[in-house]
């Protein structure tokens, strides 16, 4: 459970994930949406140039048990950021697109926080991270997430 949890943020799946939804939302007239989707894989150039600035290595299997074993390093958690900011956004979206149906809405919405609040138990239960590598992980998706929102929601009108 814990490998399925972490599928997604693993290359190339990420990318497959981020191009669907995008492909999907332009096909129906959201090019906007499209466009930011698509930009939530710069989380992956962030995870990486943190990764390379802190240089932090990953958990030994003398401390932990490793169940996955990774290549990069371990500081920040970079399924942890993607999630984030691609589940994030992806949620978000799900709130703000009344004319979408509620069903799809609200199981696309509850589905992306789920996989939010897993991923960082998956990846330090695998063995990948230490518990401070996810928080950074999070606390960076944040920022960013909070960053894509901001300019998407920069030049969109009020639904008030």
């Amino acid at each position: 459970m814990m490998r399925f949890i972490s599928w997604f943020g693993y290359m190339p799946n990420s990318i497959f994930i981020v191009l669907v939804p995008a492909v999907c939302l332009f096909i129906f007239k959201y090019k906007k949406e499209a466009v930011f989707v698509l930009l939530t894989l710069l989380a992956g150039v962030v995870s990486s140039l943190v990764k390379l600035l802190v240089n932090r290595p990953r958990p030994l299997p003398n401390l932990v048990r490793i169940i996955e074993k990774t290549r990069q390093q371990s500081f920040p958690s970079g399924h942890v950021l993607f999630y984030v900011v691609f589940f994030g956004f992806i949620a978000f979206l799900m709130y703000r697109l009344d004319r979408l149906p509620a069903l799809i809405r609200w199981l696309t919405g509850i589905s992306c926080l789920l996989l939010i609040f897993l991923v960082p138990i998956s990846r330090i239960y695998l063995g990948a991270h230490w518990f401070t590598d996810v928080l950074a992980g999070f606390l960076l998706g944040i920022l960013c997430l909070y960053a894509l929102i901001y300019y998407y929601l920069k030049d969109t009108p009020s639904r008030l």
